[in-house]
């Protein structure tokens, strides 16, 4: 079971009211809603191996060479180094989870110069045996593959519902495989994300280009013949964005081969430092 860690605290942090402080009065709102869900997909999964994956680079420049306008809106305006805009009372919470998370003996991982996602893609690419992705992300969902049995639980309604989300629901709700989910997503653009997209493509029409043409490489070739079914419209704006589209398959897919440290991804039976 992979965490995707930024993405759940996160969502834990706006769950649980900020009430909720230590007895030194500092918020843990987040910690407490965190441990707390971990705790019950622990009770409800029973996984062997349990990674917490971690941004080690929230916003990697080589995806920002390739589109710069890749997680601008996200930059705190006075922040330093480019940090991500976190709120004031979630931000000293971070370390306190990932202290947590240690003296519990879950795997805490991150790779330079690598997002979450991409440590989640590495780790799943090399995983001989089923994995459960465990994410607020719809990006991951590009790693969905039932004949490896790679499978996301999707929070809904806060943390309190999981979506199972395997192929036959990805084909339901979005009209593609999750092989093809990536060449949607670059075609339909993200602003959460700062992605553009291709003007006047929005998530039924780039799925509707995905089940017609298969790929977005086959799309591209479409717009280029005038004998295809796209209209002239669709054409023009598919060759216009085309300094976009051969940037966007990179940035939109995650790494499949971040650098990662040697671990034991074993769910510990007991803490490590029971006195934390």
């Amino acid at each position: 079971m992979l965490l995707d860690s930024a993405s759940l605290y996160f969502r834990a942090y706006y769950g649980v009211p900020d009430s909720l402080r230590s007895p030194q009065g500092e918020p843990v709102n987040a910690v407490r809603g965190l441990l707390d869900f971990i705790a019950r997909l622990v009770h409800d999964h029973r996984p062997d191996h349990l990674v917490a994956c971690m941004d080690a680079d929230w916003r990697p420049q080589w995806r920002v060479d390739l589109i710069p306008s890749y997680k601008t809106h996200r930059v705190a305006e006075a922040a330093v180094d480019g940090e991500e805009e976190v709120p004031d009372t979630l931000a000293p919470q971070v370390p306190v989870i990932e202290h947590v998370l240690d003296a519990l003996g879950i795997a805490r991982i991150g790779s330079p110069g690598y997002e979450a996602d991409d440590v989640i893609g590495t780790l799943t690419a090399r995983a001989k045996g089923p994995v459960q992705i465990v994410t607020g992300d719809r990006d991951l969902f590009q790693l969905v593959d039932d004949a490896r049995q790679i499978t996301v639980l999707y929070p809904v309604k806060g943390m309190g519902n999981l979506q199972l989300t395997d192929d036959a629901l990805l084909l339901e709700k979005y009209g593609v495989h999750g092989s093809q989910y990536a060449d949607m997503a670059a075609l339909r653009g993200d602003p959460s994300d700062g992605l553009p997209g291709v003007k006047g493509i929005g998530e039924k029409t780039a799925a509707q280009l995905i089940h017609e043409y298969g790929d977005l490489a086959a799309i591209r070739a479409a717009a280029l013949d005038p004998a295809s079914k796209l209209t002239p419209a669709r054409r023009r704006n598919l060759v216009e964005g085309s300094p976009y589209l051969d940037a966007a398959p990179t940035v939109v897919r995650v790494a499949t081969d971040a650098p990662l440290p040697d671990f034991d991804p074993t769910l510990p039976r007991e803490p490590l430092d029971p006195m934390t």
